[in-house]
């Protein structure tokens, strides 16, 4: 027998509070972090058992309506469960802020006809360049401010420049989505140093502004860093849609999701030069080793 003071110690009610808390984005929550995309699969069953596993409660899809349908002609909205998933549309494809604001408010369109409560938000999309995929900060920026004020939530896609960040925040955006990598690249996060400063410049004043990182990602060990660094969600479709396995990576993004943000709950020890004993050093019996003092 065992009393309760040596029964397994259990999370205090804060930490528990603080894992559970849904990601609020304008008007939306969503209790997984994990947005995944819609494209690239092999087959819409694939997609379809792939975002299941994933546990992500939120999809993003280009809903321009010549986007909705494969090569073989099957839409893809016959393959989500509109009653679990909310739907972020995206302007996918655009570059000029003349173009998304248009893909934009035809999105809302159709979600609204859909009767999907993501209607009223979109994920931004402004690109510069069709060989790097990055995206054009003015024109960003541009879209942005028109959106915002025809009503939309607005999740702005960017580089990882903390000054077009904190311009885009002063945009009216609802979420600022930093890449951690070029779109597609399955690279990591290349430069964590510039997400730290962003994540610090967006949430000075604000701690609870939603940071997404958004794109890049290649595999679990990439979602979980984005959360160790204090990101609030992470958005990724190519690593799992081109994983040899996509199901399985799925699954594993789902973890490596919660891992991640328990780790940064949690809080890291902090990086040291030297080693540091784990075990107590009393009573052991040893000569003095080379180099000490």
């Amino acid at each position: 027998m065992t009393s309760d003071d040596e029964k397994a110690p259990t999370e205090s009610s804060l930490n528990r509070e603080l894992i559970e808390r849904p990601l609020v984005v304008g008007s939306h929550q969503l209790q997984s972090r994990l947005i995944v995309g819609t494209g690239r699969y092999d087959s819409m069953q694939q997609m379809r058992d792939s975002l299941h596993h994933s546990g992500s409660d939120c999809v993003t899809v280009a809903v321009r309506r010549e986007k909705l349908y494969d090569r073989e002609g099957k839409n893809i909205l016959d393959f989500l469960d509109l009653n679990r998933y909310t739907l972020l549309p995206n302007t996918a494809g655009c570059y000029t802020a003349k173009d998304a604001v248009r893909a934009a408010k035809l999105g809302r369109e159709i979600l609204r006809t859909l009767g999907n409560p993501g209607a009223d938000w979109v994920k931004l999309e402004v690109l510069g360049d069709s060989r790097t995929l990055l995206p054009d900060p003015a024109e960003t920026v541009v879209a942005c401010k028109e959106l915002v004020a025809d009503g939309f939530s607005v999740l702005c896609y960017t580089s990882d420049c903390p000054v077009t960040a904190k311009r885009l925040k002063e945009a009216g955006a609802a979420s600022v989505m930093p890449a951690g990598s070029p779109i597609g690249s399955g690279q990591g996060l290349l430069n964590p140093n510039n997400l730290r400063i962003i994540l610090e410049y967006l949430k000075e004043d604000d701690p609870d502004y939603p940071v997404i990182i958004d794109a890049g990602v290649g595999t679990a060990s990439d979602v979980s860093s984005a959360f160790e660094l204090g990101a609030d969600g992470v958005l990724l479709n190519t690593a799992i849609a081109h994983a040899k396995d996509p199901v399985m990576m799925a699954r594993a993004m789902h973890h490596a999701a919660l891992a991640g943000r328990e780790a940064y709950l949690a809080g890291r020890i902090p990086r040291r030069l030297y080693a540091t004993a784990s075990s107590p050093e009393e009573g052991v019996i040893s000569s003095r080793p080379y180099g000490s003092s």
